[in-house]
């Protein structure tokens, strides 16, 4: 299964002067990431760089590979890629926990993120945090990450931007909780990947409608989801990246 386009985008959002997310699209090692930073002023992005290059050169040398070893997790439920990914994930999050120790609290940094592999047809997410992920096929948009915030403990959907405070995450516990999805991907698909400040103030629906435009490009459709939320009062970095197959 090839990729037919993708879109990117990373922005510090309205107001922040440092934009503490970041995407990456990889297309050599058909790796696929975006991140939310947290902690105090200029941290987050510092912990967004580590964990980021982390991924990238540990799944670069063991994805793909069926003799490579496996340090942190091996399941054959998942190919060898998901399995890359996810100790490649582990290992970012003991090297951030490893730069937290001998830090006070205000100084300790942490992320969220959403990462994905893809090889032959199959694409698997791995995330933790307060990131989000949609799938749009044939006509149907589904929410297939969902983010593990504060919203999963609210009783209603009200004002739902005050909840997105991350349950999980890269350097926030001792244990680094991921959840693991594949998906057979087929012609058509349509996967996209928002940060906190780009899909908070959207509904399903409007998100549905924005990527059916057929008036706008991927580009476009993307500063559209921002411009929207930006206009709702969001106050957050934005990042948000699309893969159509």
């Amino acid at each position: 299964m090839k990729l037919k386009s993708y879109t990117i985008n990373t922005n510090q959002g309205p107001y922040l002067q440092i934009n503490e997310d970041d995407a990456v699209v990889d297309l050599k090692n058909k790796l696929f990431m975006i991140f939310d930073g947290f902690g105090g002023t200029n941290i987050g992005h510092k912990a967004v760089d580590l964990v980021r290059d982390t991924i990238q050169k540990f799944y670069t040398k063991i994805g793909g590979d069926p003799d490579s070893t496996f340090p942190f997790y091996y399941s054959h439920k998942y190919l060898i890629e998901g399995n890359a990914l996810v100790n490649s994930m582990h290992l970012a999050h003991s090297m951030l926990k490893k730069s937290n120790q001998d830090k006070n609290l205000s100084e300790r940094g942490g992320a969220s993120c959403i990462a994905a592999s893809l090889a032959d047809s199959i694409l698997t997410l791995s995330s933790t945090g307060n990131c989000s992920a949609y799938l749009l096929r044939r006509g149907k948009i589904d929410n297939i990450v969902r983010p593990d915030s504060l919203e999963s403990l609210s009783e209603d959907n009200f004002d739902i931007q005050f909840r997105t405070t991350p349950m999980s995450g890269f350097g926030l516990f001792d244990d680094l909780h991921l959840n693991v999805k594949e998906f057979k991907v087929l012609t058509g698909d349509l996967f996209v990947f928002m940060t906190d400040g780009a899909y908070s103030r959207l509904g399903i629906e409007e998100i549905k409608h924005i990527l059916e435009r057929n008036d706008l490009d991927d580009n476009s459709k993307v500063k559209e989801f921002n411009k929207l939320s930006n206009k709702r009062g969001n106050l957050d970095n934005q990042s948000t990246v699309l893969l159509q197959f």
